[in-house]
């Protein structure tokens, strides 16, 4: 009996001792939760603007869709690449991601330029959605080394001055701070262009260095503007856009699963619309903050305005005759972008335009 009692407990203790190392075994071989794709997302915006939080909501989306699976920090206020040197960092692999403005880098994307000639846009969606359905349509080489996300663009460029300008008469003489293309929308409607940054406009304006500014309304509210201008004028038959990129590293696209970047071009899809909404929504709200100011707003009639129309149409045409001569698509761009126009919003004066 006493052997007995003894073979069992030696039993015991063997199966013990037989089990341990195999639970522990069984634990230590489980499947690790894969580690998540990081990217770095560089914005050149304040993290307090409308456009900032859209981009950071485009990050979030995508980390929730692929299920954790890509997570993206993102850099606001150009922290990790200033505005103009955005898309060398994203080719340079400083950030995987970047988010800038075409214009920064004037003559480097040609053709893509036709987007900020001044067309006649009226919203923002309108001018986000034209943006985008050009570069899918045409795929500019121009953008070799990146995969572009997408394209949009800022609600209308209108003017604002501190005297009322009503007439094309009106603008004779008017020194007006511009940028990039704008300057020679300014040029064609008969007044003086002053190149300056936005920052450095409120000061000038308020010291009569400038007349006025070119700037889509949302400026009046974010850059207070408004407290130093008297009246808007909306020569939207004149009115241009500037197009904005979101663009990833080739290199980081390719590495990314076919099932991850199908998820995202799902996202960029959606996210045109919500960036031009939020233009929209900062249009609204500098309209709002002008008008509880008692700024007016002069709204040109249909003659007036197809005589600003007339007046920046040479810029058209002069887009088409550059490309033709670095033999790109020019003449097709423009009929492109003034179909997509007139698909969004019916024929209007602003424009009943074609291109030679």
């Amino acid at each position: 009996m006493e052997k007995t009692r003894v073979c069992l407990t030696i039993l015991v203790v063997v199966c013990i001792v037989c089990l341990l190392p195999s639970s522990s075994f069984a634990q230590r071989n489980q499947p690790s939760p894969a580690k998540p794709i990081s990217l770095t997302y560089s914005v050149f915006l304040p993290p307090t603007h409308e456009l900032s939080i859209v981009s950071g909501d485009w990050a979030k989306e995508i980390e929730k869709r692929t299920g954790g699976r890509v997570k993206i920090t993102v850099y606001y206020g150009g922290t990790l690449t200033p505005a103009d040197k955005c898309y060398d960092g994203v080719l340079q692999r400083i950030s995987d991601i970047g988010h800038s403005c075409l214009a920064y880098t004037r003559g480097r994307f040609p053709l893509s330029e036709v987007i900020d000639l001044p067309l006649g846009y009226q919203n923002g969606v309108q001018a986000s959605r034209v943006a985008y359905a050009f570069y899918k349509k045409f795929q500019p080489k121009e953008f070799e080394g990146v995969k572009i996300m997408y394209l949009h663009a800022h609600g209308p460029g209108i003017l604002h001055t501190k005297v009322p300008v009503k007439t094309l008469e009106d603008m004779k003489g008017k020194k007006i701070r511009c940028t990039g293309l704008a300057a020679k929308v300014v040029k064609a409607l008969g007044g003086t262009p002053v190149s300056m940054p936005m920052g450095e406009t409120y000061d000038s304006l308020s010291r009569g260095i400038v007349d006025g500014s070119m700037a889509p309304i949302e400026s009046l509210k974010s850059y207070k503007w408004g407290e130093v201008v008297k009246a808007t004028t909306e020569d939207y038959g004149a009115a241009y856009t500037t197009a904005f990129f979101v663009a990833m590293n080739s290199d980081v696209w390719n590495s990314l699963p076919p099932d991850i970047q199908k998820i995202i071009e799902e996202i960029n899809e959606e996210w045109v619309d919500r960036c031009g909404q939020a233009w929209d929504r900062g249009d609204k709200s500098g309209r709002e903050f002008v008008k509880q100011l008692g700024n007016q707003i002069i709204s040109l009639s249909p003659q007036e305005d197809a005589r600003w129309a007339a007046a920046v149409r040479p810029l058209l045409d002069e887009y088409v005759a550059s490309m033709q001569e670095k033999k790109l698509p020019g003449k097709e761009a423009l009929e492109f972008c003034l179909a997509e126009l007139k698909k969004q919003t019916g024929p209007t004066t602003n424009i009943r335009r074609s291109a030679r």
